[in-house]
């Protein structure tokens, strides 16, 4: 691809192109980190690049190159190099459009494979395509241009809209509604049942897990992950949301629209999750907790009461990130400061 028409392409995207130099108009195959681009590769700044990256744009053998439009040490260096560059407002994102660009999707072939189990009235849209031992239970409808990959497993009466793309060995119970665009990674479950015994004098006595689960366009759920049916009602996942590798969801949880939760995060039963929430790896929600819209948990947060809306929170329990900077900042001083208050505690009982 020649290098105007990526910048043609650009700006008709979401990163905000700002100015630009076509100088050499090289033909770009690859993109590359700019520690390892060479010719035909484009690379990019953040606008949060550390300065030994930012130095790099002189040295650089990529072809072309994506920067930041608030950097004026960069801007000044882009002026006097040869290579080809275009200044943006975001030029992350649109170093994630000209991926796009130089690294299609695979199309997958239109059609069922031989081996597939097909069950009754199983409804399938067009351009579907179905692959090697997956199974379609009874009374499942499936969107036009849905991919299902090999070994797959819906069971019946699920509802799976337009344009989304299933990975191999997922599974997605009974019942489950899945909106368009949505992307289920590999040996995800999607509409488990959630963990509900109650104690008796006997034992645990199982409590049937009848509800389902409903995923908003958009979402994207990761290898492994599992989200959880409720004993009655929904467990839903709102719109554009995006969930890592091996989260757990548990039963009757909501969220709001556009949350992210990295690798094993666990949420319990009941809880719900407002807007644009993003909580960082290993975070844990206790049950019916209430999450306002807008939080943000640092990485290993236990978060054990609600959380007002905009807070970003950290530690255990959860207390306001600026806090537990200060506290950790403090924690290796401990022994120092309990030995001055023993000092002090034997001079005081003199």
């Amino acid at each position: 691809m020649q290098f105007i028409e990526i910048v043609e392409k650009l700006k008709k995207g979401q990163s905000g192109v700002v100015d630009f130099k076509i100088k050499n108009n090289p033909v770009i195959l690859t993109a590359a980190s700019l520690e390892k681009a060479k010719v035909n590769d484009i690379s990019f700044l953040d606008n949060n690049s550390p300065l030994n990256l930012r130095n790099l744009i002189e040295t650089s053998k990529a072809s072309a190159l994506l920067l930041p439009a608030n950097d004026t040490y960069i801007i000044e260096i882009a002026k006097k190099i040869s290579v080809d560059w275009i200044i943006l407002k975001e030029p992350k994102i649109a170093f994630a459009e000209t991926l796009e660009f130089l690294y299609p999707s695979e199309i997958e072939r239109e059609g069922i494979h031989k081996s597939a189990v097909i069950g009754q009235n199983v409804k399938i849209g067009l351009g579907v395509s179905i692959g090697a031992n997956a199974y379609i239970g009874d009374n499942t409808e499936i969107g036009a241009g849905t991919i299902i990959h090999a070994g797959v497993v819906l069971y019946r009466n699920v509802r799976i809209g337009a344009k989304n793309l299933i990975h191999a060995n997922s599974v997605i119970h009974s019942g489950s509604k899945l909106g368009d665009k949505c992307v289920i990674n590999a040996n995800a479950v999607i509409g488990g049942e959630g963990f509900g015994f109650v104690p008796t004098s006997n034992g645990w006595k199982k409590m049937p897990q009848v509800g389902i689960v409903i995923l908003k366009n958009k979402v994207e759920v990761g290898s492994g992950s599992t989200i959880d049916r409720p004993s009655v009602g929904e467990t839903i996942i709102g719109e554009d949301t995006k969930i890592d590798n091996l989260v757990q969801i548990g039963h009757g949880v909501t969220t709001g629209k556009g949350c992210a939760m990295a690798a094993q995060v666990g949420i319990a039963g009941g809880a719900q999750i407002g807007n644009a929430v993003i909580l960082a790896g290993q975070v844990g929600v206790s049950n019916k907790i209430k999450i306002g819209d807008g939080v943000i948990a640092s990485s290993k947060t236990g978060i054990i009461s609600n959380i007002e809306a905009g807070t970003v929170v950290s530690g255990f329990p959860a207390i306001p990130n600026k806090l537990w900077l200060r506290c950790s900042a403090n924690f290796k001083k401990l022994p120092e400061i309990a030995k001055a208050i023993r000092h002090l505690d034997r001079r005081n009982s003199r």
